[in-house]
């Protein structure tokens, strides 16, 4: 990365943060992850992880974070969770819903107003979590062939652990879009929703913000479809063997956030 392009990064006043490839594999943080929020805070610029993990509440991965050695308040996290009860509530307010996921999912529902249900649902969620079995399997299925409409609150099809990789919400939803040939609608990024959330949870414009993200997939091309400035870190899922394969290219790549405080790449 040039000097140049690293100062253009440093001067943008907020940033939408991945978390996992980006900030930790699971449970191992990332080089610099802690000097990188540090100079966030230090610089006062307006920051927001935004992660399409759905798992966790914002309280819950502030006390991750601060476990890793990283205190950042729960006002700091946005998940696909959050974005996907909110998508819902404005669809069908008092709903009800079937879910497959983590109490952060199911917590984020019920704030929102919704009520489970494994009998009749408005809609089949599914989220990332070990609840998902062959039975959770079956039962979404035959909900969604009754009519449920089905939501994924993300389409990633893996996500980076401390040992490689493991299946997300997007591997997880697909055996129901292909027993009931129906396709789920997925709320987190890229989808440009989650994005104008986080935009307004930072109170920002988009010529004035960047998305730091390890997938192309998912971070890079929601920022290209926003029209965000888009930084690519090597330090998750994404190659730099991977790049020429996409049709839309980040604006930045770095090996990982060390590169962005002063001093310290």
């Amino acid at each position: 990365m040039m000097t140049g392009d690293l100062d253009k990064i440093r001067s943008k006043r907020a940033f939408i943060i991945d978390m996992d490839g980006v900030i930790y594999h699971g449970n191992l943080l990332l080089k610099g992850a802690a000097d990188f929020v540090e100079w966030l805070v230090r610089s006062n610029k307006a920051f927001l992880f935004l992660t399409n993990s759905s798992d966790r509440s914002p309280v819950e991965l502030s006390q991750k974070l601060d476990r890793l050695g990283i205190q950042v308040d729960p006002e700091h996290f946005y998940t696909s969770a959050l974005a996907t009860a909110g998508f819902l509530a404005s669809q069908r307010p008092g709903g009800s819903v079937y879910v497959i996921g983590e109490p952060g999912l199911i917590q984020a529902l019920y704030d929102a107003g919704f009520t489970m249900n494994n009998v009749n649902p408005d809609y089949v969620v599914v989220g990332e979590g070990r609840g998902y079995s062959l039975e959770a399997l079956e039962r979404a299925v035959n909900l969604v062939q009754k009519g449920a409409r089905l939501i994924g609150t993300n389409p990633d099809l893996t996500g980076p652990v401390e040992g490689g990789i493991v299946p997300a919400c997007g591997s997880l939803v697909a055996p129901i879009e292909l027993a009931t040939g129906v396709k789920a609608y997925f709320v987190g990024k890229p989808n440009p929703l989650i994005m104008r959330h986080g935009l307004r949870r930072l109170n920002a414009v988009r010529e004035e913000t960047a998305i730091v993200g390890d997938r192309m997939d998912t971070d890079i091309v929601a920022g290209v479809e926003t029209e965000i400035d888009t930084i690519l870190v090597l330090s998750g899922v994404t190659s730099l063997a991977d790049i020429p394969s996409f049709p839309y290219q980040p604006r930045y790549i770095l090996e990982g956030v060390f590169e962005i405080p002063e001093g310290l790449a």
